[in-house]
C-alpha cells in the first residue's frame, strides 16, 4: 500500500471518529437547572390583628427600626437570586423634624404626595431631600429569605404605613404586588 493511501485511510477513519464523537456530545443530555418557582410572601415579625400590623415607635429615638422579611423561592444557582423592590406610602425630610410627607395613591408608580404637619410653621425647603422609610431593593439568600428595613419617624406616630413589594425573578417572572399595614403607636 502506498505512503498517500494510508495516510488518506487515516484522514478517513479520523472524519468519522470526529463525527462518532460530535454525534454523542451533541446527543448527550445537557444538565439543566431546576425550574425556577415564583413563591413571594413578606410579613413583619410583630403584633398583627385585623390585618394591621401594630408598631409601638420609640419615645427616645427619632427613628424606630423594625425589619420586614418574607421569602421566596429557593434557587440552587447564586445567579438566580430574587431582586425585591421595596416602596412606602409614607417619607421623612432630612432635617425637618415637625413633618412627614404621605404618597396618596399607588405607591410604586404615582405622584400625589401630601406634606403631613402637626405644628403650625411650615417647612418649605425641601428641595430634593424626601427620605423613604423603608430600603427601595433587597435580594434573596439562595434558600429565599427576604429582608428589608422599616424605619418610621416619631411624627408619624398615630398614622397607618403602606408598605408594598413586588420581586423580579432571574427568569424574569414578576410576581403581584404585596402590601402590609402598619399602624404607628
Amino acid at each position: 500500500m502506498s505512503v498517500v493511501k494510508i495516510k488518506m485511510q487515516k484522514a478517513k477513519h479520523m472524519k468519522k471518529l470526529l463525527f462518532i464523537i460530535f454525534i454523542i456530545l451533541s446527543s448527550c443530555a445537557k444538565e439543566t437547572d431546576i425550574p425556577l418557582g415564583h413563591e413571594f410572601q413578606i410579613y413583619a415579625p410583630m403584633p398583627i390583628s385585623n390585618g394591621y400590623y401594630y408598631l409601638t415607635l420609640e419615645d427616645n429615638n427619632w427613628q424606630t427600626l423594625q425589619r420586614i422579611t418574607g421569602n421566596v423561592s429557593a434557587v440552587t444557582n447564586d445567579y438566580d437570586l430574587t431582586r425585591v423592590y421595596w416602596s412606602s406610602s409614607h417619607y421623612w425630610v432630612m432635617g425637618d423634624t415637625l413633618g412627614y410627607i404621605v404618597h396618596q395613591n399607588n405607591t410604586l408608580n404615582d405622584n400625589g404626595y401630601l406634606y403631613m404637619n402637626n405644628d403650625t410653621s411650615y417647612v418649605t425647603w425641601f428641595s430634593g431631600s424626601e427620605v423613604p422609610v423603608v430600603n427601595g431593593t433587597s435580594y434573596s439568600t439562595m434558600s429565599g429569605e427576604i429582608n428589608t428595613m422599616f424605619a418610621p419617624v416619631q411624627t408619624m406616630r398615630g398614622d397607618t404605613v403602606t408598605i408594598s413589594a413586588y420581586a423580579i425573578f432571574a427568569d424574569g417572572h414578576v410576581s403581584n404586588l404585596k402590601s402590609l399595614k402598619f399602624i404607628l403607636e
